[in-house]
């Protein structure tokens, strides 16, 4: 950031899943409390968005630089704001924003020209999709726009309400999603047996960095997975070239058994432990999220698997809260295994009214 002005955030826009906006800004207020930063939240239901705005002028800076983007469940994206620029003018869109942006010796890496995902705001999107196109050319005209891939740095982000309001912020590369808006756009496999094969693939990009992939998810490595059938989360681990026990009374996709790589146990989940420990746990088991979390927990602190991934159903109330009751569950039993660990939650995009846990051994 030592490029660039940052010094004067007036705002922290969070966006998240339409729906989640109380549990987004609860989390946030959270952080900012830990930071010992007051302020209040903006919300509205189904918006897809936040706002953090600090009581202290100048403080939004402090939190932009001291959260860490990944200790949040619900958040998407997370952008300091420096400006809400109101009232766009069709004809030049582009003049009041750079002349609002001038101040601040910008230099940045990449250009995010972007919207929340909601209803209300999905008609605008194919305007993001143009307008980013003109504005880019108009910030490299202003030497704003360092040239080639950078993995740290600054990203400028432009988040529009509608054509004519826009808030201008940064966010930092290295501690914010890689993903424009925030989400990876996966393509549905036609041979996989089912939709949620698409969640354990997101998480694989999420709570992994590409050489962590390379390394964890090789070909040969041993894997169960819990409450498989039929077989959406077991086919990300077989087209990796993983054996996996697939644990579940239900029948699984003919295809996936076919591949020589699955052996299917008819099993109910919480009963089932393997002879010797394996690479990775998986379970998308419809249960209570507590009783999910203490599996998981009682997995990696018996020495049952070095790595987990792991689907939480929310209930649809205090969803944060059990959240954060879910992740103690974890604790408590990692404590007093004495294993050192990493814990991880996220709501991914392919999540609906729940989250996605992480454990894995340090």
């Amino acid at each position: 950031m030592k490029n660039a002005d940052v010094s004067d955030m007036d705002h922290l826009i969070l966006s998240c899943r339409a729906g989640f906006e109380t549990e987004c800004g609860a989390e946030i207020e959270a952080a900012a409390s830990v930071a010992g930063v007051r302020g209040r939240i903006t919300k509205a239901p189904h918006s897809g968005y936040v706002i953090f705005t600090p009581s202290e002028k100048n403080i939004a800076t402090l939190l932009f630089r001291k959260i860490s983007f990944d200790s949040l469940i619900f958040s998407r994206q997370m952008i300091g704001v420096f400006s809400e620029i109101t009232g766009l003018p069709q004809n030049d869109r582009i003049g009041p924003i750079i002349a609002a942006l001038k101040t601040k010796s910008l230099s940045v890496n990449q250009v995010s020209v972007e919207t929340a995902d909601a209803e209300a705001t999905k008609p605008i999107l194919p305007f993001c999709a143009s307008f980013s196109h003109h504005f880019t050319k108009a910030i490299e005209n202003e030497g704003w726009l360092a040239s080639g891939e950078c993995e740290s740095g600054l990203r400028l982000h432009l988040f529009f309400l509608t054509s004519d309001r826009v808030y201008a912020g940064v966010s930092d590369i290295s501690n914010s999603s890689p993903w424009y808006m925030g989400i990876p756009r996966l393509k549905f496999p036609r041979e996989a047996p089912s939709r949620s094969t698409l969640k354990l693939e997101e998480a694989f990009l999420v709570f992994l960095t590409e050489e962590q992939r390379n390394k964890l998810l090789r070909p040969g490595l041993q894997a169960v997975d819990l409450g498989a059938a039929p077989g959406g989360w077991t086919y990300q681990l077989v087209r990796r070239g993983m054996r996996v026990t697939a644990v579940d009374n239900g029948a699984m996709d003919p295809a996936i058994m076919q591949s020589g790589l699955v052996k299917h146990f008819r099993a109910d989940g919480f009963g089932y432990k393997p002879a010797k420990p394996v690479d990775w746990m998986v379970c998308d088991i419809v249960e209570q999220p507590a009783r999910i979390a203490k599996l998981a927990g009682q997995w990696m602190a018996g020495g049952w698997c070095r790595h987990a991934i792991f689907n939480l159903k929310l209930p649809m109330k205090k969803r944060y809260e059990e959240a954060l009751r879910c992740k103690g569950i974890i604790e408590k039993e990692m404590r007093g295994s004495g294993v050192r660990f990493e814990l991880r939650f996220k709501q991914l995009y392919h999540d609906r009214e729940e989250v996605t846990g992480f454990l894995t051994r340090r």
